[in-house]
């Protein structure tokens, strides 16, 4: 008895540890998590928008979702919710004379989608997570 009331306490401070890490309602959460998939931001570029999702995804929102689902995100899960949209200057985007930013949909403590964009003419996007970073 005694032994398990030990390892539901352990379970339990061991969760908490992890969402202490994995906070990124915070900017220093949104930094380190980032860092976690080898981006590097200029914090000093932040820029916070509260949003809320439509109800319905258009055609071009499905496309979107489709690289949100690529990377272990679905939009989906979050229509009509409201959320915090926060866009970063990348520092550290390989072999491009572009600027880069990135944005993290947030809800509550938790990342819900991402991606990585130019603004360029010719500009790209795509997901968080890209191989051989």
């Amino acid at each position: 008895m005694i032994m398990t009331a030990a390892l539901i306490l352990l379970a339990l401070l061991s969760l908490r540890v992890f969402l202490s890490r994995t906070d990124n309602s915070t900017q220093a959460g949104r930094v380190r998590f980032l860092e976690s998939l080898g981006w590097q931001v200029d914090i000093a570029t932040e820029e916070h928008k509260h949003v809320r999702l439509p109800r319905s995804l258009s055609e071009v929102l499905q496309g979107y979702n489709e690289m949100q689902k690529a990377q272990g995100y679905d939009l989906s899960r979050h229509l009509g919710e409201s959320c915090e949209q926060y866009s970063y200057r990348v520092t550290n985007y390989p072999d491009s004379e572009q600027t880069v930013w990135v944005t993290l949909y947030i809800q509550g403590r938790r990342v819900i989608a991402g991606d990585l964009h130019s603004t360029a003419l010719n500009g790209f996007m795509h997901g968080l997570k890209i191989e051989g970073l």
